[in-house]
């Protein structure tokens, strides 16, 4: 099968991967390893080696499909390392040391074990001060959620009662219990947010 034939498309990674990029170009490390983490069809990372050459970029997914994807997207790209599998949820991971980990629209589509998984691991490879970057939709405390939020929380608890917008207060907390400082927040195009959490000292 022709590469081509391989690449999955995302009509939301085409929508937000400029205004992510965006967010990455201000706070990313200026070179060293980027590990992504569920990393889907691998049109984002392309996207960003493409614009950031001097970082390597170490993506993954646990799905064989997705992989095959990334690696079809990012085969021109030579700072992209081959798509690694990876549950975020379990340990150990297959990657000892990064300079940032990414983590773009996962734990509201996954139990909060990912999520639990996910600090872990990045407290793991993660120098004191290094970045995790997450992004998506979330609930904020105290506050209604925006509507067209609400409705992608419903239809996520009604596929999977285990999935569903977390919490930016209950993600920090977790956060916190790995070792990682209160995020610095961006918000983000159509109701979605970037969480900045840097790894405190080893």
């Amino acid at each position: 099968m022709r590469g081509d034939q391989l690449r999955l498309f995302s009509p939301a990674a085409l929508r937000n991967r400029g205004a992510l990029l965006g967010v990455l170009l201000r706070y990313l490390p200026p070179a060293g390893l980027v590990l992504e983490i569920a990393s889907g069809s691998g049109e984002h990372v392309a996207h960003f080696a493409a614009a950031l050459p001097e970082l390597r970029w170490q993506p993954t997914d646990p799905m064989a499909e997705h992989r095959a994807s990334i690696d079809a997207w990012a085969a021109d790209l030579a700072n992209v390392l081959p798509a690694l599998p990876l549950d975020a949820a379990a340990a150990p991971w297959p990657i000892a040391h990064a300079d940032a980990v990414l983590c773009i629209n996962m734990i509201h589509i996954a139990p909060w074990e990912a999520a639990e998984g996910l600090f872990a691991g990045a407290s793991r490879v993660l120098p004191p001060g290094g970045l995790l970057a997450l992004y998506g939709p979330y609930r904020r405390a105290g506050r209604p959620m925006e509507p067209g939020n609400a409705a992608f929380d419903a239809d996520l608890r009604s596929r999977n009662p285990a999935w569903g917008l977390r919490e930016v207060e209950a993600v920090a907390e977790l956060a916190g219990r790995s070792g990682f400082a209160t995020p610095e927040i961006v918000v983000m195009p159509v109701d979605n947010l970037m969480l900045l959490f840097r790894a405190g000292e080893a």
